[in-house]
């Protein structure tokens, strides 16, 4: 859930991955209170335009989207829970001492906790190294967190000035033809912002093939080549002002933890757990299901210990 703004105007935003919310019956009914809560705050709207190329799966799906860029749908959960955050830190080490979680960065900067919910991609988990390694074998999870597998692809935001009139007749649309774009998105008439203010924006999502071959490939690069694609697909679009590329080595999960479990539990004192789609499955209502499966154990983690 990625919001990329614009260096000359940050109105002007672009969702780099998660475009929008598609919940199923289910998950209407199971996450109610959840989605009443977010679009009482503004945080989701239904979406009110279609989609081109997109189909259902499940019947009934609702759809929302994030008025101001999916990135606030993270951002409001972090300040919801009024955490002391720290950012731009690589984890390198985790390691149990004294009955607390001791986490090392790349740097050499430590600190204690006492408990610690690791939610990175399964094959930066398998990369860690400290104590986490020889708990992860002693839990005989090692092949298991090695059969999960994602997608990789890349992404490019293209922002425009104030006033730009983009002939295109769709908010979003999926491309069948082209060997390397999968996905485009006019992204501010998709989340219903349109202002004669602030520029317009575009998102290009690659087809997973492409990712997949060209992942070694540098973002900037790889925008360069999608942007040659994007002018057969879209011949008339003007040049942008500014073009962001993103790369998403870990993208969407192909193939999830065995049984979808929400979390795996490596050590219960002091706690260290698993979590993220990878132990569910890959979209919003997935991420929930495991921060739930999060709550739960904790929750008797910690009575047990009373």
């Amino acid at each position: 859930m990625s919001t990329s703004r614009c260096n000359k105007d940050g109105r002007c935003t672009v969702d780099l991955g998660a475009q929008y919310i598609s919940a199923t019956p289910d998950y209407q009914q199971s996450h109610a209170k959840y989605y009443a809560e977010l679009t009482e705050k503004g945080v989701l709207q239904r979406l009110d335009c279609e989609i081109e190329g997109h189909q259902d799966k499940v019947p009934g799906t609702k759809h929302f989207v994030t008025p101001d860029g999916v990135s606030s749908l993270v951002k409001y959960y972090v300040n919801k829970a009024d955490p002391l955050l720290g950012k731009g830190y690589l984890v390198k080490d985790v390691s149990v001492a004294d009955d607390k979680v001791k986490v090392t960065t790349d740097e050499g900067h430590s600190e204690q906790f006492d408990a610690v919910v690791i939610t990175m991609p399964v094959a930066q988990i398998l990369q860690l190294q400290g104590d986490i390694a020889s708990l992860i074998d002693k839990k005989d999870v090692r092949s298991a967190l090695q059969s999960v597998s994602y997608s990789s692809r890349f992404a490019v935001g293209l922002f425009y000035e104030p006033g730009t009139k983009l002939d295109i007749p769709w908010a979003a649309k999926y491309i069948t033809d082209n060997p390397c774009i999968r996905y485009v998105s006019v992204d501010n008439r998709k989340r219903g912002k349109n202002s004669d203010d602030v520029g317009p924006s575009i998102c290009v999502h690659t087809a997973a093939p492409w990712g997949l071959k060209n992942i070694e490939m540098d973002k900037d690069d790889a925008a360069v080549e999608i942007l040659k694609q994007l002018k057969t697909v879209l011949p008339g679009l003007p040049d942008p002002v500014e073009v962001k590329g993103h790369k998403w080595r870990y993208s969407q999960v192909h193939k999830g933890y065995p049984d979808s479990p929400g979390c795996v539990v490596l050590c219960e004192k002091p706690a260290i757990i698993l979590a993220g789609d990878a132990f569910t499955h890959s979209n919003f209502d997935g991420c929930l299901e495991s921060a739930i499966s999060v709550q739960q154990t904790l929750t008797k983690l910690i009575k047990s210990k009373v």
